[in-house]
């Protein structure tokens, strides 16, 4: 079930799509993101674990690199740039989809995102998110909407 769809060049990651995991941890990449990543030129992902919530986030080969260049500009001593680097970098995967447009998601990242049968994608422009569809409708279930945040946020966007 596809609750929105697009993709463009800057933002490659847009909408939600509700997809099965095979029980090989095998689950489809949305064909919008597929074309996305199709007409970058490089198919490879990099999979790793979720910043504060239950998820894995989903990054194109060229922005996760762009991603590691600034992390490897942060000062190497300082405790927070350690964690970052211990619970986020290291946790990072390379995976290339397989002919079908396959996303084969390694045994300890299923088992940190809680991810079995029902899986989300959510595109979060530069990259996406991959959730357990339980998890996901308990976070969105348990967000709430603040008018005035959304009003300052639209203001600062000059929506």
């Amino acid at each position: 079930m596809v609750i929105s769809v697009a993709a463009g060049p800057k933002g490659m990651f847009r909408g939600q799509f509700e997809h099965a995991m095979d029980g090989k941890g095998r689950v489809a990449l949305p064909s919008r993101y597929r074309d996305a990543l199709a007409r970058s030129g490089d198919e490879r992902l990099i999979v790793t674990r979720g910043l504060g919530a239950p998820c894995l986030d989903v990054f194109p080969m060229k922005r996760w690199e762009e991603l590691e260049a600034r992390v490897a500009e942060l000062p190497r001593f300082d405790a927070n740039v350690v964690k970052l680097r211990r619970l986020y970098v290291s946790a990072a995967v390379e995976c290339e989809l397989d002919a079908q447009g396959r996303l084969l998601v390694p045994p300890s990242l299923r088992e940190l995102a809680k991810l079995e049968k029902g899986v989300m994608w959510a595109g979060m422009i530069e990259k996406a998110e991959l959730w357990a569809a339980d998890e996901w409708a308990r976070a969105n279930a348990e967000t709430v909407v603040d008018a005035a945040f959304l009003h300052a946020l639209g203001a600062e966007l000059k929506l």
